[in-house]
């Protein structure tokens, strides 16, 4: 009688020592480990060649400045104020090959600008109705020994630090 007993105690505490280990094997809830996103992107392995016909300047003015830390890195994101509304294509160009100088990592802010003598062209309206936001993402090997992130529009620039 008392074998089963001492069998159920045992048990009972083998299966509670489960539930305060939670990185364990033995915990049935680690078996298939959890789901992870899978990132799919349109873009070639090496990368898309920029056009000598690109026209995109520098937007007037970054209004403001971000990183987020995500899975395997962080996302720089940027809003800037070009003069009107209309203004597209917007992307973050790394100055320097993408390769931090003395610590910093600096990137221009381009955008495309509307179709000149368009509507939309000449419109200005709110700042908020103009602003347009770009972002990129960094690895954890591409910000290895960043400190700081600079980002440069026409009239000023952005930065913010570790």
């Amino acid at each position: 009688m008392k074998s089963p007993v001492i069998a159920a105690l045992t048990l009972s505490l083998v299966l509670a020592g489960c539930g305060g280990i939670r990185e364990s094997r033995l915990n049935p809830f680690n078996w298939f480990g959890k789901s992870q996103e899978q990132a799919t992107t349109l873009e070639p392995t090496e990368g898309y060649t920029k056009s000598p016909d690109d026209f995109r300047i520098p937007v007037a003015q970054v209004t403001q400045l971000a990183i987020k830390p995500v899975h395997g890195g962080a996302v720089i994101t940027a809003v800037g104020l070009p003069q009107t509304q209309g203004w597209w294509d917007t992307e973050l160009v790394a100055a320097n090959d993408g390769l931090p100088e003395n610590g910093v990592l600096n990137f221009t802010f381009i955008v495309a600008e509307p179709v000149p003598g368009t509507p939309v062209a000449s419109r200005v309206s709110t700042p908020e109705s103009r602003e347009v936001t770009v972002a990129t993402f960094l690895s954890h090997q591409k910000l290895a020994g960043v400190t700081r992130i600079t980002v440069t529009g026409a009239g000023n620039a952005r930065t913010i630090s570790r």
